[in-house]
């Protein structure tokens, strides 16, 4: 029998748990020394408009992928065992749809309040995500699928 790191992707922490705390850390950040992305009046409004966008393209990247996801029958957990390789559906154009989503409405979010920390804040979520969920995914990922899932590697981007 396998142990559990070779059973899963070994992923310790739920990645949108990730986003959120940077996110809320943004907020207290706001909150402390408050900072726009944009300045006032006419400036703010095309702003809002792009965050607003931002959030919608997040819903539905997230949408897309996790109707693929369910379509293939595998878990969208990734702590948990992967039945199956990915590529159709978003899967085409990045190989982590998800987390892409998640960014977006991260930054969506502070563009649509326009709020320059929880802003900010998204960099060392993306480094959170890159160095300790996908690392980890992709290692996994690699063992069990191998030259099938290092072909789609070369083949599709990390994130776009």
């Amino acid at each position: 029998m396998q142990d559990e790191e070779q059973s899963s992707s070994g992923v310790r922490v739920p990645p949108p748990l990730v986003y959120l705390a940077a996110l809320g850390a943004g907020f207290l950040l706001q909150r402390w020394l408050p900072m726009p992305l944009a300045g006032s009046g006419t400036e703010v409004a095309p702003v809002r408009d792009a965050g607003y966008l931002l959030i919608v393209s997040a819903i539905a990247l997230a949408g897309w992928a996790v109707g693929t996801f369910r379509q293939i029958g595998t878990s969208l957990n990734p702590t948990k065992p992967t039945s199956a390789l990915v590529i159709s559906g978003p899967y085409r154009f990045t190989r982590n749809p998800m987390y892409l989503a998640l960014a977006l409405l991260h930054a969506g979010i502070a563009f649509a309040v326009n709020m320059l920390w929880p802003f900010v804040m998204l960099a060392p979520a993306l480094l959170v995500i890159r160095y300790l969920v996908i690392d980890r995914e992709e290692s996994y990922m690699a063992a069990r699928f191998g030259e099938a899932y290092r072909d789609y590697c070369r083949r599709v981007r990390r994130w776009l």
